[in-house]
């Protein structure tokens, strides 16, 4: 999470969604970068509202806007799905080293999930204040030069983004009947992503 204190502006790390980067790039430039705990860096935005935002609403200026991203959310899965079989994981009870691409996605929609399948939901980040979107710009991942762009209105300055954060290549094939039950799952997730790509990439509230 960054907060950019003159542009007024927050944005929020929804996990595997490029944030990584845009730390990389943009950190030194911003007035508050949270790092860790993981539970902070990616605080949700219910928790944003409730824990950051007071911190800045006491000094007469107009309130923070916030930014965050969303991604394809069967690509998103795919993303933790690899991310969690990096060598520095290995022997932790989060890696998902020996578990197929299926195996992973059925343990993702158990009840009581195992914890390399334990990364939540892009639309419960999002949700806030009785609405599915509680932020104030949602870009999509895949076009990601919609959010570049507005960066760099909103703060005056051009941004080059580093590789940062890659996850290695790993097969992300899917039987149809799992397949049919992660679109069931992940419906509301699929809706709110391609809401922001009907809208050309980028999603103002």
């Amino acid at each position: 999470m960054m907060i950019f204190w003159q542009a007024r502006l927050a944005v929020l790390a929804v996990p595997k969604t490029g944030t990584q980067a845009l730390e990389s790039a943009l950190g030194p430039r911003a007035d508050m970068v949270i790092r860790h705990p993981p539970g902070l860096k990616h605080l949700r935005v219910r928790g944003f509202q409730q824990k950051i935002a007071p911190l800045f609403a006491d000094d007469g200026r107009p309130p923070l806007q916030t930014m965050a991203l969303i991604r394809e959310p069967r690509d998103w899965l795919g993303s933790w799905y690899r991310y969690r079989a990096r060598p520095a994981l290995d022997g932790k009870a989060n890696s998902t080293k020996g578990m197929s691409f299926a195996d992973f996605v059925t343990a993702y929609l158990s009840e009581d999930q195992p914890a390399p399948a334990r990364v939540g939901r892009q639309s419960k980040f999002l949700r806030a204040g009785g609405q599915p979107i509680g932020v104030d710009h949602l870009f999509a991942y895949e076009r990601f030069d919609q959010a570049i762009s507005f960066l760099e209105t909103q703060l005056g300055q051009e941004i080059a983004l580093p590789a940062r954060n890659v996850s290695p290549p790993r097969p992300l094939d899917l039987p149809a009947g799992v397949e049919t039950r992660l679109a069931e799952a992940l419906e509301e997730d699929v809706a709110l992503h391609q809401m922001v790509l009907d809208a050309g990439g980028a999603w103002h509230g």
